[in-house]
């Protein structure tokens, strides 16, 4: 989704001191258990240049790890299990006393890891993305066959982004609350999607603008958004219309529908659905309900937060330069008015004035 560098994540901070051969070459690839392709705990051979290198091994030093310091005999490991590693690195013991830990780390480093050297960042036995999808086959599939794409699983830490590989105090291994983690995320201003649209600055845009929506409120962006990968735009949970007009079809707002009072807008009078309305003619029926050009949601109403009651908008993003179109509304003591938008100058009236019955 977005083409940005996505703050680095240090989780995979580790230099798996693994309790493998370190020296000398295994007798042959290890097949994993977890993963589709076999994993191969021996040092590269020459030919294959490494891009990390265990320090240890790289030093030439195997006593480090196992019970002799000839490369040629290292003989077997000092210690078994995690406890070798955590023997160097003993910062991952408190990883992995948190609440909740990922089953491979807690196995064995060797899931993830190789003890000698590499040709992938943290000494991982495969490219980050490729390991854990391998693993992770449902989240692979939402990845890779989605329609929309969230950028933040290809490009920087990928995975690792929001998730910790080892060891986590927030459910799903997360390294920040959910909303923590989208809103310091999205708190730039060249964040671009794939189709090179500026997305918001959710950091900037929140802290200028007080009034919530309930879902923002509540901090809760999966009520409206998929983490992964998905069929709408801007990766939403149910269908809602992407541009300024759109004709209408009750359908294309499922994601608004799914809290809101579908009779707002197909119910042409009222006069307990809706304040926006002049008498008991539905403002949003007028506006929306069209067979061809029904102005969306979006034309008047901002989805996160907004400076006005009801989400209403200063302003629009309009045409495919991004343009703002000025609402110009202003809310009066019987209703309100837009002042020369979308069209003249034009008021409605919902309630009776203090000296008298509302007219028309």
């Amino acid at each position: 989704m977005a083409s940005r560098s996505f703050r680095l994540v240090t989780v995979l901070a580790a230099l798996a001191t693994a309790p493998g051969a370190l020296a000398a070459p295994a007798k042959g690839p290890r097949a994993s258990t977890k993963h589709s392709f076999k994993v191969n705990l021996a040092p590269l051979p020459p030919s294959e240049k490494a891009a990390w290198s265990h320090a240890p091994y790289e030093a030439g030093d195997c006593s480090i790890c196992h019970v002799n310091a000839d490369p040629k005999k290292p003989g077997p490991v000092a210690k078994a299990g995690n406890d070798l590693c955590y023997s160097c690195h003993e910062e991952f013991q408190e990883v992995m006393a948190r609440k909740y830990k990922h089953p491979p780390a807690t196995e064995s480093c060797l899931n993830c890891h190789n003890p000698h050297n590499s040709k992938e960042k943290k000494l991982l036995v495969a490219e980050l993305g490729t390991l854990c999808k391998d693993c992770h086959r449902q989240i692979k599939d939402l990845a890779e066959k989605s329609k929309v794409k969230h950028g933040a699983l290809d490009q920087g830490e990928k995975c690792a982004n929001c998730h910790n590989p080892h060891g986590a105090n927030i459910e799903k291994l997360l390294i920040q609350l959910p909303f923590d983690l989208c809103v310091n995320c999205h708190s730039v201003d060249n964040m671009k999607d794939h189709n090179g649209v500026t997305l918001t600055n959710f950091k900037k845009w929140l802290q200028e603008n007080k009034v919530w929506h309930a879902p923002v409120a509540a901090k809760d962006c999966s009520a409206c958004h998929r983490t992964h990968g998905g069929e709408n735009f801007r990766l939403l949970v149910a269908e809602y219309p992407a541009k300024f007009y759109a004709p209408y079809d009750p359908k294309n707002y499922a994601l608004c529908y799914g809290c809101h009072n579908e009779k707002v807008v197909s119910v042409p009078e009222t006069k307990t659905l809706t304040n926006f309305r002049d008498g008991t003619r539905n403002l949003h029926y007028v506006h929306v309900n069209k067979p061809d050009r029904g102005r969306t949601c979006r034309a008047c109403h901002e989805v996160h937060a907004s400076k006005q009651p009801h989400h209403i908008r200063d302003g629009v993003p309009y045409g495919p330069k991004g343009w703002i179109l000025k609402i110009n509304y202003t809310k009066t003591p019987t209703g309100g008015q837009c002042a020369k938008t979308c069209h003249e100058t034009k008021s409605y009236v919902n309630r009776p004035a203090a000296g008298g019955p509302a007219k028309r």
